[in-house]
């Protein structure tokens, strides 16, 4: 692998100019094929296989002409202080709003709510449901402006006037500012750890072409492969992560060797082959995490998934060949403005190399070997310490309680959240997630008449309306409204309930029903999620521990990289439920309703995450298997490894940080949940496990760390990661200080 990765850097930085067209045609050709590309379907959400989505797709067949998947808005309105709606004056003022939403862009039919019993029992409050043409995702941006229109007329008149449902535009949603700050926080770090605009530079460009690259692709292929427009979203930040990680590693390697007296050519050679291995297989680790999510069975997911995962295969791509290529054109101007002297030019005089000598002599061990140093010397302390502080860290995540976001939880000076609230007090929190009940019989309306009596006595139901057949007689849909809001855990024992009665009526009716409506979806969506985690854990994990035994040759390695993550997770997911759900800081982080954590967190967390920390695992690792393997003693090694990686894993680090703490300012608090989750995450898991229990587990087991049954031995091919067979792949052979001056005319050579 090596020597074949280090033939790849050095074709790749002696014919730059033909791999940098290369990769410039593949941009154009794929931004062209996206452009001319027919535009991608809607996003679609379904759950094959639950009894919601069975439900959803039985109405859409048999109640055609309910608009199954079209949008709605609930306007709810209630009459000024000391009035009530049915006073005549106040009752003409609902009749002109109910005309105006009847006739906006978009609305095929506006309920009256006098006309449809949607008045509360003291006459102050009702709604209006007003039901569109298109579902929610497709509503246009005239639509939402023809809605507010309407609500704001309305409230000019003096009634309070809000809006719920999927048809009101969402606002606070993500605007593309926090991707804006990752990169300008990224620029500075790398600045910083490179003191090099240029070498700065490098990793953002290779990271944002291939992150066009994906993205483009993903838009041409749209049509074809039903991904919609959303798909790319995980792509898009998967892929400057990574992307600007992977360049980070090889550019930070090709300075070490050129600092150690290699010729140009060669430095970018041997980055390729060592940096650019564990690249190769940082990436495949990340490509299996989220290509797992396949295992999850939500279309929408797996789509999600495979297009970020082929978006990191591009990142490699463009790693191991874009990067050395660049570095062709400028070998020199990477390295530091007062080291540049040291290759080209003159060569230094006898006075001026007894000086660099001296500061050479003074100066000191860098951060990450000095803290090496620490942690070999007191590795059991820091390892307790560690553990310890992770372990109180995660302690609150096993209270987690998964859900999806809902109205009641949006912040308090939305309209959604307003109507919400009015609906809950006029009309019993269960009123805001009401339930569909589906009655498929031979005399569907009677046998739904029995089963909505039936039902109406269950505990914790307030009420059951009267069933609706279809045009057939054969199937009816009536709808249950529960005691309890939709995110409580009541409602949700409620729904396992009523799926048990169901079953028990249709066996003796002959009958099939199901329990559906947006509660009962969140509610199974969450628990389709809850089912995959330990199988897509257990995939994850597994496929990417004998990938970690090919690079390392160690079954020790692995299972500690593996278990480090683990417990990483763990804290991340205490903390996120410290703050979101029970409220800790709330307001530091702009949490105004503590409540469950969002279903899709964990899976995306566990994908996210387990790469990066294999990324941060893989780079600093091999540099301590590296020195190993030519002979430094096991303490030495991990030393080594930090010296030359340490600084490099912790600027890659702040960076994904940044990059995702930059989420947490956004307005939308589910958007800033995984802001939160993702860079706590790889703070621990980077700064905590990586870079201290890892070092001092090394320092503990010693040789031992690196123990391979000797018949695995032999099975396993040798991926040379470490760049072992290297020693011999480069035909320059070290040059001393003196010599460096002599390099100018072979530079671009």
């Amino acid at each position: 692998m090596a020597t074949f990765l280090c033939k790849v850097g050095r074709f790749a930085f002696r014919r730059r100019g033909l791999v940098s067209l290369l990769w410039l045609a593949v941009l154009v050709g794929v931004g062209f094929a996206a452009a001319t590309a027919p535009p991608p379907p809607a996003d679609t959400f379904s759950m094959p296989g639950t009894e919601s989505q069975k439900a959803f797709d039985l109405l859409e067949e048999e109640f055609p002409t309910m608009s199954v998947d079209g949008a709605t808005a609930r306007v709810v309105v209630r009459a000024p202080a000391g009035a009530k709606l049915s006073d005549p004056a106040e009752r003409a003022k609902v009749e002109t709003l109910v005309g105006a939403l009847s006739k906006a862009p978009g609305v095929v039919s506006a309920s009256d709510p006098f006309k449809a019993d949607a008045l509360s029992q003291d006459g102050t409050t009702a709604y209006a449901v007003a039901t569109y043409e298109v579902s929610a995702l497709k509503v246009p941006d005239e639509a939402h402006k023809g809605l507010d229109k309407v609500l704001e007329d309305a409230r000019t008149t003096g009634l309070v006037v809000e809006a719920g449902g999927d048809a009101v535009k969402v606002e606070g949603a993500p605007g593309g500012g926090a991707e804006g700050i990752g990169i300008l926080v990224s620029a500075v770090v790398l600045v910083l750890t490179f003191g090099s605009m240029i070498a700065a530079g490098m990793p953002l460009l290779t990271a944002i072409t291939g992150v066009a690259i994906g993205g483009a692709a993903i838009t041409a292929l749209g049509s074809t492969l039903g991904l919609s427009s959303t798909t790319s979203t995980l792509a898009l930040m998967i892929g400057l992560a990574v992307g600007i990680d992977y360049a980070l590693f090889i550019v930070s390697r090709y300075r070490s060797e050129l600092a150690e007296g290699r010729e140009c050519q060669d430095a970018a050679g041997r980055a390729v082959g060592t940096a650019g291995s564990a690249v190769v297989f940082a990436g495949l680790t990340v490509i299996v995490a989220l290509a797992g999510l396949s295992v999850v069975n939500i279309p929408m997911l797996t789509k999600m998934g495979l297009a970020a995962a082929g978006t990191v295969a591009v990142s490699v791509l463009i790693a191991i060949t874009l990067v050395p290529a660049l570095l062709g054109f400028a070998p020199i101007k990477v390295m530091p403005r007062r080291e540049r002297r040291k290759y080209y030019g003159k060569p230094l005089t006898r006075r001026q190399q007894s000086k660099a000598d001296k500061r050479a002599a003074r100066q000191k061990p860098n951060l990450g070997t000095r803290w090496a140093a620490f942690v070999v010397r007191r590795p059991l302390a820091v390892l307790l310490l560690g553990v310890v502080g992770l372990g109180v860290v995660a302690v609150p995540a096993a209270s987690l309680q998964l859900g999806l976001p809902g109205e009641g939880t949006m912040a308090a000076d939305t309209t959604q959240r307003k109507a919400y609230d009015l609906l809950s007090e006029s009309f019993g929190a269960g009123f805001n997630g009401p339930l569909m009940v589906t009655v498929q019989a031979r005399d569907a309306a009677a046998t739904a008449a029995d089963v909505g009596k039936e039902l109406g006595k269950v505990e914790g139901v307030a009420a059951v309306t009267a069933a609706t057949p279809n045009d057939k007689g054969d199937t009816a849909v009536l709808t249950l409204i529960p005691e309890t809001g939709p995110a409580e855990l009541a409602t949700e024992e409620l729904v396992g309930r009523i799926r048990g009665i169901a079953d028990g009526l249709g066996a003796d009716n002959g009958a099939e029903i199901l329990v559906t409506g947006q509660t009962a979806l969140f509610i199974d969506f969450s628990r389709t999620l809850d089912d995959a985690m330990l199988p897509y854990l257990g995939l994850v994990v597994g496929l990417a521990f004998l990938l970690l035994v090919l690079v390392f040759r160690s079954l020790l390695v692995p299972l500690k990289a593996a278990l480090g993550f683990l417990l990483s997770v763990g804290a991340a997911l205490g903390a996120v439920v410290a703050v979101f759900q029970w409220g800790w800081l709330a307001d530091v982080f702009g949490v105004d309703q503590p409540g469950p954590i969002m279903s899709t967190l964990p899976i995306f967390m566990i994908g996210v995450v387990f790469g990066l920390a294999m990324d941060y695992e893989v780079f600093l690792v091999t540099r301590m298997r590296e020195a190993y393997v030519h002979g430094a003693r096991p303490g030495e090694a991990v030393v080594t490894g930090f010296r030359y990686g340490g600084r490099v894993v912790g600027a890659a680090a702040i960076i994904m940080v940044s990059v995702f703490s930059g989420f947490i300012m956004e307005a939308n608090v589910f958007v800033r949940m995984v802001g939160f989750s993702l860079a706590i995450a790889v703070l621990f898991d980077a700064f905590i496990v990586r870079m201290a229990l890892v070092p001092a587990l090394f320092a503990l087991l010693g040789r031992s760390a690196w123990w391979l049954p000797r018949w695995l031995d032999r099975l396993l091919p040798n991926m040379d990661v470490e760049g072992e067979k290297l020693g011999g792949a480069s035909a320059t052979p070290l040059l001393p200080t003196q010599q460096r001056g002599e390099r100018e005319a072979r530079i671009q050579g």
